[in-house]
């Protein structure tokens, strides 16, 4: 009988999906285009998670993750899948620099999250003493990874601390407001995981990725933004589960999980659903707590992960009052090391980044700020006129503005960033292995493969495809299957 047959007269399973920020939406969307029904459920008042949109003086931007990695498929081919095609853009600029040593300069090319390749490039940024270190690595004995390392502390150990503090760290905070020293090569950087495998010096195995990169003869955009911003991606995939026959629920926290005699029992605040499968898109605290009685090992492992907070600050100003600031000009933004001891960790300039933006306000400049890094958590208590009052003392540090914003508004991202310590990969095994013995239950989202978008919609396509498959061999989970078995 064929696949399609066998549809056609085997009514489709229910799945319920929790949590509805990207990875959930996407694996909703999986889900639906196979036929599957499909309930997801979200506990706040709107879709996205941390991609979010929002006004600043009367201008609609993004207030969460601003860009998707477009060398990597998932994102933009989700984005078309649902009707987003055409608002597609890359930045109008990327030039980006590095606010160090109290100048801002220009970002080297030709590094690996911060990792040279030549150190010819790196003149500006490190010190004379940085570079002689650097030169010393080729004398080195080698050092070993194992299973895995920190990826500040391999290349300190290779080429100096000040690589890590003035480029690695920068550019790792930058994606997961983590300390480098502590962040999983293999989890975070694994194309340099796999090249310092190989052997030889670690300035040899950067040219390798590069090389392997130009053979590659990758071509576009290296990131795409949306046009209204990526904010408005999550409303576009719920709209296309709907169309597909889902139901989205917001509002609506899940209390628990309990295993039935045919399936799951997914308790909410007003009612208990019955589903053939769960999807779990959820942060790992909450993960955590909704598995704490059916599957003890994955709860403990998942109350493990640890998270960063962070806020962002979006400022307007008028245009007229910005456009005597030369640093202001042609640059995307900047990055700032957390050696220098300033405040924010970096700076976007929305309107010469984003084309939009610019189209949107034409009297207006937008740009944002990031503060916040693992362990600082004490910045995102401040009132918000106060991180606005510290975002403008660094711009004028950095940059020399010292016009008055005519709006502001201060995002806060309370545990916003899963960490990848050293062994991460191996805890998101361990998970999988003790999740995988629950019939019909799949865990996805930013903890397990990646913290980027298009990482978190693989997640969510494998949760997705792992679930069908299974629901499609057995329609009705097998009797006697109860909370005792798995564990």
């Amino acid at each position: 009988m064929q696949r399609s047959q066998q549809r056609a007269e085997t009514p489709p399973g229910h799945v319920v999906v929790i949590g509805g920020g990207i990875a959930g939406l996407a694996a909703a969307h999986r889900l639906v285009t196979t036929g599957v029904r499909v309930t997801l459920l979200e506990a706040t008042d709107r879709l996205g998670g941390k991609l979010m949109t929002g006004e600043i003086a009367g201008v609609q931007v993004d207030l969460g993750a601003e860009s998707m990695l477009a060398r990597r498929p998932e994102a933009v081919a989700l984005a078309r899948e649902v009707g987003l095609a055409g608002r597609l853009q890359p930045p109008a600029t990327a030039t980006a620099s590095l606010w160090t040593r109290d100048a801002l300069r220009p970002m080297p090319k030709g590094h690996v999250m911060g990792v040279p390749g030549d150190p010819a490039v790196l003149g500006e940024v490190l010190s004379p003493e940085g570079l002689a270190r650097i030169a010393e690595e080729r004398d080195l004995t080698p050092t070993p990874v194992g299973e895995d390392v920190a990826v500040g502390a391999y290349v300190a150990d290779r080429l100096g601390r000040e690589v890590v503090d003035r480029l690695v760290e920068p550019l790792l905070g930058g994606v997961y407001a983590g300390d480098a020293y502590r962040i999983s090569m293999r989890a975070a950087v694994p194309q340099l995981f796999d090249a310092v495998k190989e052997g030889g010096p670690l300035l040899e195995a950067v040219g390798r990725i590069q090389e392997r990169a130009v053979a590659r003869q990758q071509s576009g955009p290296v990131f795409q933004g949306i046009e209204g911003g990526i904010g408005t991606l999550p409303a576009a995939v719920g709209d296309a589960v709907r169309a597909g026959g889902g139901d989205i629920l917001t509002e609506t926290p899940v209390l628990g999980l309990t295993r039935t005699e045919t399936g799951w029992a997914v308790r909410t605040d007003t009612r208990t659903i019955a589903a053939d499968g769960i999807v779990l898109a959820t942060p790992a605290w909450s993960a955590g707590t909704l598995l704490a009685a059916e599957s003890p090992a994955a709860s403990a492992e998942l109350s493990g992960v640890e998270y960063a907070s962070m806020a962002l600050v979006t400022l307007a100003f008028r245009r007229t009052d910005i456009e005597a600031h030369e640093a202001l000009r042609g640059r995307s933004g900047f990055l700032v090391p957390p050696v220098d001891g300033h405040t924010i960790k970096a700076s976007t300039f929305s309107s010469n980044k984003w084309q939009w933006v610019a189209d949107a306000a034409p009297d207006l400049f937008v740009l944002r700020t990031s503060v916040g890094r693992y362990g600082e958590e004490d910045h995102l208590h401040r009132e918000d006129e106060e991180l606005v009052a510290v975002s403008l003392r660094d711009l004028a540090a950095a940059t020399g503005l010292t016009a008055r914003p005519v709006d502001s508004e201060v995002t806060r991202w309370i545990g916003g960033l899963p960490q990848y310590p050293v062994g991460h990969l191996t805890r998101v095994a361990r998970i999988r292995d003790e999740v995988a013995k629950l019939p019909a239950l799949r865990v996805c989202g930013a903890v397990y493969d990646g913290v980027g978008i298009p990482a978190c919609i693989a997640s969510a396509h494998r949760a997705a495809d792992e679930i069908s498959r299974e629901i499609i061999a057995t329609p009705t989970l097998v009797r006697g299957t109860g909370s005792e078995a798995g564990q």
